[in-house]
């Protein structure tokens, strides 16, 4: 039995809690909280264990004056602050691919490949706590940085990473989602439908025309539905009074996304309704 003294509140920052100190929006900070150890900036230091037992969104002073504000760290933190081996999606293309992938709490996942585990980490955040990611991905050497980045995100037990070839094969079956972030996602198609459960889904991340192109014959010819392919371009907007407008810089093309839905193959026997 849990004692209501032993009982945590994860609004309240502790030990070992995880903080997003913001300066403005192009200046964060993610530390894990030690006492006796403090965050250095250009902007002065915080002392770290000022902050035990704060709740999360208070305001604190660095050593030089400059208001920074202790947030509690969204995924959206955790994908940003991820460190590279390979280039990471895009969080406006993960968002994308989670919702067309109707992934949730107890969803079982495929994805190929794993790279920096920054989409990984999305997938996990929201099957948790009872559903499972299987990641694979053939180059060993990126393996270690994506565990690396899953457990600073707090969702390493919610993935299997696994060094294998997925061209080669699916290992899993009943799958509600297929997610692939590779070169040849045509050739995994017959596969992928093979582990999908009925009406499961597939979606692909691919930064050329051409790679679309081959895929989305693929689905077709293994009786998937629903095949559609979209570009997502995020503009972001500067608000100031009287000066409002879109910002100089922007992500323009990172890639296309095409999404479909496992469909069972007609029968002989099959004869209308009316």
């Amino acid at each position: 039995m849990i004692e209501h003294s032993d009982i945590i509140d994860e609004n309240i920052i502790q030990e070992g809690s995880d903080v997003l100190f913001l300066l403005d929006t192009k200046r964060t900070f993610l530390i894990n909280i030690k006492k006796g150890e403090k965050l250095h900036t250009h902007k002065g230091f915080i002392q770290n264990e000022d902050l035990i037992g704060k709740k999360y969104g208070k305001k604190v002073l660095s050593s030089l004056g400059y208001e920074f504000v202790a947030l509690k760290p969204t995924i959206y933190d955790y994908i940003k602050k991820a460190r590279r081996s390979t280039q990471i999606i895009y969080p406006k293309d993960i968002a994308l691919i989670v919702v067309y992938s109707n992934i949730g709490p107890g969803s079982r996942v495929v994805e190929a490949g794993t790279g920096s585990g920054a989409l990984t980490c999305a997938l996990a955040h929201y099957v948790k706590p009872n559903g499972r990611v299987y990641s694979y991905e053939v180059r060993e050497e990126f393996l270690p940085k994506a565990r690396k980045n899953l457990k600073k995100a707090h969702v390493l037990e919610y993935v299997e990473l696994k060094n294998k070839d997925i061209i080669s094969g699916i290992f899993e079956s009943n799958l509600d989602a297929v997610i692939l972030d590779l070169a040849t996602p045509w050739l995994v198609i017959q596969r992928a439908y093979t582990a999908l459960r009925g009406s499961g889904c597939i979606v692909s991340f691919s930064p050329t025309i051409e790679q679309v192109v081959k895929t989305v014959i693929e689905l077709e010819k293994n009786e998937f539905v629903g095949i559609v392919t979209i570009e997502c371009i995020m503009r972001k907007i500067r608000v100031k009074e009287g000066a409002t407008r879109p910002e100089t810089l922007m992500h323009g093309h990172s890639g296309y996304i095409t999404y479909a839905r496992k469909a069972f193959k007609k029968s002989n026997d099959l004869k209308p309704l009316f």
